[in-house]
């Protein structure tokens, strides 16, 4: 198990971790009842960070932020020598999480996606983990927070019974739903990106071999052309220039403070 480790790529704080340490934290947090915050980023998440900057400082408060893709990976490896033989991609680090919760009898509420998503979801996680308790199931609403909405949710998901939430709103919305949520609850929050597509088996995942060639993308970028061609034509390079910069010196990738304000805006 490595050490969590946090290390700037590009402004933004990434955990040079692995599967088993960044479980262990999601668990402890649940078990000690007390609020963490985890990410699993790929390029596209770090980018949302490095082109606005207050973004940038709310990733920088998160508890821990994994390197969910490939090219993340290799930048903590080539940056700062973190020796990371694989990346903790979001989809497979919630399976580890879930094994874990479903062993230790800890309830798990599920936040974001649709109502269609999230009646394949459940289904098919009590077919992977009987024993997973299911505290709570909520669909995102697609809109903007409601003044005194986000207290309504914290105290619906606190009396659930739950030990985790899952967020399942996309990128970077389900991340500043974690961050504006942390305060209000006493459990870890885990956006989990694809996560809830993936187990629902609405997204096929590419061949262990792109995975492991960092090709990812590709393949997303062939199932979903018109959605991700800017996240994945434009911010790839983009995330390649500055990588370049920064290993060179050429750009001082100057990580923001972690944020502390209250947000009263986010998407729920």
């Amino acid at each position: 198990m490595t050490p969590s480790r946090k290390r700037n790529v590009l402004g933004v704080l990434v955990d040079a971790t692995d599967y088993a340490a960044a479980t262990e934290q999601v668990v402890a947090a649940a078990q000690e009842r007390r609020p963490l915050a985890l990410t699993a980023l790929a390029v596209h998440g770090v980018m949302t960070g490095v082109l606005d900057r207050a973004h940038n400082a709310r990733l920088n408060s998160f508890d821990v932020v994994t390197p969910d893709g490939q090219p993340v990976r290799w930048a903590l490896n080539l940056l700062h020598g973190a020796g990371l033989t694989d990346r903790v991609y979001g989809p497979t680090l919630t399976l580890h999480v879930l094994s874990r919760f479903a062993d230790e009898g800890l309830p798990v509420y599920l936040y974001g996606s649709t109502e269609e998503t999230l009646s394949r979801l459940i289904p098919a996680l009590e077919r992977m983990f009987p024993a997973l308790k299911i505290a709570g199931v909520e669909p995102s609403k697609f809109r903007a927070v409601r003044p005194g909405e986000d207290v309504e949710i914290a105290d619906r998901i606190k009396a659930s019974g739950a030990r985790l939430v899952l967020v399942g709103l996309g990128c970077p919305r389900q991340e500043v739903f974690a961050y504006a949520m942390r305060p209000l609850l006493d459990m870890p929050l885990m956006a989990v990106g694809a996560a809830f597509d993936y187990h629902a088996g609405l997204l096929r995942k590419p061949p262990p071999w792109m995975q492991r060639a960092g090709l990812e993308w590709l393949w997303r970028l062939g199932l979903e052309p018109k959605r991700l061609w800017h996240r994945y034509l434009v911010l790839n390079p983009a995330y390649l220039s500055r990588l370049f910069g920064q290993k060179t010196g050429l750009w001082k990738a100057t990580p923001p403070p972690p944020a502390t304000e209250r947000l009263t805006e986010f998407a729920v």
